[in-house]
């Protein structure tokens, strides 16, 4: 790939940062799975990468998930179509995708109270509940002598 995936207006990873190789395709095709490497196997290091900052770094590999290896690389494959092309641009959007999720912050939590009736409702499924209970016991005859 000779060009960068361009992010925003403010952001572009450039094509030295990003290795693409084409590996077989899994599932179904037929001979041409057997044949051709269409599947798209994209590797990024974002702490390679000057343009990111940490935070955004750390979130990017939060997103990523399971989809990191032991290097902190990043590993996008992409095989949902039989062109080579489409695959190599679906797993360049799917990167871009990621790295815009990645650059807006978390919005700051704050913390709440719950309503007086939202307490006052779950009081009452409990007082429920425990009266409910309460009709399964064995009842407390009094002794008759």
């Amino acid at each position: 790939m000779n060009n960068a995936i361009i992010i925003n207006e403010n952001l572009t990873i450039p094509a030295d940062q990003i290795e693409i190789s084409a590996v077989r395709s899994s599932g179904p095709g037929g001979q041409n799975v057997n044949k051709v490497a269409t599947c798209i196997e994209l590797r990024f290091n974002p702490e390679r990468c000057p343009q990111l900052s940490a935070p955004v770094i750390n979130r990017l590999l939060a997103l990523a998930g399971n989809r990191v290896d032991s290097e902190n690389t990043i590993i996008i494959t992409s095989q949902r179509y039989r062109e080579q092309v489409r695959n190599l641009d679906d797993a360049c959007d799917k990167l871009k995708k990621m790295i815009l999720k990645a650059l807006t912050p978390p919005k700051p939590r704050r913390p709440t109270r719950p309503t007086r009736a939202s307490v006052e409702r779950r009081i009452g499924k409990k007082k429920q509940t425990g009266e409910k209970k309460s009709q399964r016991r064995r009842p407390n005859w009094p002794d008759s002598d």
